[in-house]
């Protein structure tokens, strides 16, 4: 109870920082929404990516810096997600997936070519790591 509570409470800080959608068709919006030092783990920080993609929108095959955990929830529509050589997979909003330290993205994408589609992902990172998506 308290984890939907809180994670209600960070997508709704993300949505209200965030502006509004102005990708072109295709494209996706990446808007970094906050950054936190963890205080108790000397040299890791929080930091939290909201990734909006129109009708049918993608990402290119990527990959994040090898000290990168994120967890990703999807806030709105529907995400297909590959990583590594796994299948495809589709997350629906609420649903989450984790991406571990020098994974690759293969897939990612909006499941519709209809409604937008939102993700926050929130890595804990190197601080000061500034190229949070690398070639793939």
């Amino acid at each position: 109870m308290l984890r939907n509570s809180l994670l209600a409470a960070v997508a709704t800080t993300v949505l209200a920082m965030s502006s509004a959608f102005a990708a072109g068709p295709g494209e996706a919006k990446v808007t970094k929404v906050y950054e936190h030092p963890l205080p108790n783990v000397p040299g890791k920080s929080l930091v939290g990516v909201l990734v909006e993609y129109g009708p049918g929108g993608s990402s290119a095959a990527h990959r994040h810096p090898s000290s990168a955990f994120i967890y990703a929830t999807v806030l709105e529509g529907t995400i297909v997600s590959q990583v590594n050589d796994g299948a495809e997979t589709v997350y629906r909003s609420g649903q989450n997936f984790s991406e571990n330290p020098g994974d690759r993205h293969a897939v990612s994408r909006n499941a519709s070519t209809t409604e937008s589609a939102k993700l926050l992902a929130v890595f804990v990172v190197d601080t000061g790591e500034r190229n949070l998506v690398l070639p793939y």
